[in-house]
């Protein structure tokens, strides 16, 4: 009886085991065909974003060259693109949705697009406060200084920085972390900004402008400039967050500049 019980468990044990082990060979096998099913439209957008890009450098050198013929066939392609691309066409209807206050309609739309294209969700602006500084960002596709057809992406974005708070504040140092449609990521760090390191009163402002070149028509920025009361002897630095915003060809509906 006691063999037959021993018998009967590793039988039992056994099967268990067995179907717990497929159990997980199924769950990783559909996690993979998800990761797999993104990875799948990430690179499908990428490749109709590069697509437009290069639709649009061509248009910009048959209108230099005064080639008409060949501008307007170009053009009514881009026309065609744009009525057709999803990324374009989702964000429309969306947009139509929270305007006639269809706000299920708008959820399904967004989810799609989370689906499609994850960065086309994220702004080409941002406005973070951090101990009463306040950050504010907006980007945009330079066409003249890109090249597509080199895989040259080239985005300016201005930066408004408010202090908000009742002390002086002085920028020392910048940190960036920028992200391709790829996924590559690079941290970038310098000494205040575009060569200087501003002393920003109480209820100022300080903008400037500048830029990023990316390998992909698609990423984003964020980060932090580290910052010291000029008012307070002896005092530490502290960083002020830079939200993350998009820097996307395609740009987004808030068109309005900071």
């Amino acid at each position: 009886m006691q063999s037959l019980w021993l018998s009967m468990r590793v039988s039992v044990g056994v099967s268990v085991s067995v179907r717990s082990a497929s159990a997980r060979v199924r769950r990783s096998a559909i996690v993979a065909s998800s990761s797999e099913g993104e990875n799948r439209s990430t690179s499908s957008f990428l490749s109709r974003t590069q697509t437009y890009a290069l639709l649009k450098q061509q248009l910009q050198v048959a209108a230099k060259s005064e080639d008409y013929k060949e501008a307007a066939r170009i053009r009514d392609s881009l026309k065609l693109f744009e009525d057709e691309e999803p990324v374009l066409r989702l964000r429309r209807l969306m947009k139509e949705a929270i305007a006639d206050e269809r706000f299920q309609d708008a959820a399904s739309y967004r989810d799609e697009l989370k689906k499609i294209a994850p960065h086309s969700l994220l702004k080409c602006s941002s406005d973070a406060t951090t101990l009463g500084i306040r950050v504010q960002v907006r980007s945009v596709y330079i066409e003249g200084r890109s090249q597509p057809s080199k895989g040259l992406y080239f985005f300016a974005y201005r930066i408004r920085i408010t202090n908000n708070s009742d002390h002086p504040v002085q920028l020392l140092r910048r940190h960036w972390i920028v992200t391709d449609a790829n996924g590559r990521m690079e941290n970038v760090w310098g000494i205040g900004v575009v060569g200087e390191q501003p002393v920003i009163l109480p209820r100022n402002s300080f903008e400037y402008s500048s830029a990023c070149p990316l390998s992909t028509p698609n990423g984003r920025m964020e980060g932090d400039f580290e910052m010291i009361h000029v008012d307070r002897v002896g005092s530490r630095s502290f960083n002020v967050a830079i939200a993350p915003f998009s820097l996307s060809l395609l740009g987004d509906d808030d068109g309005h500049i900071i």
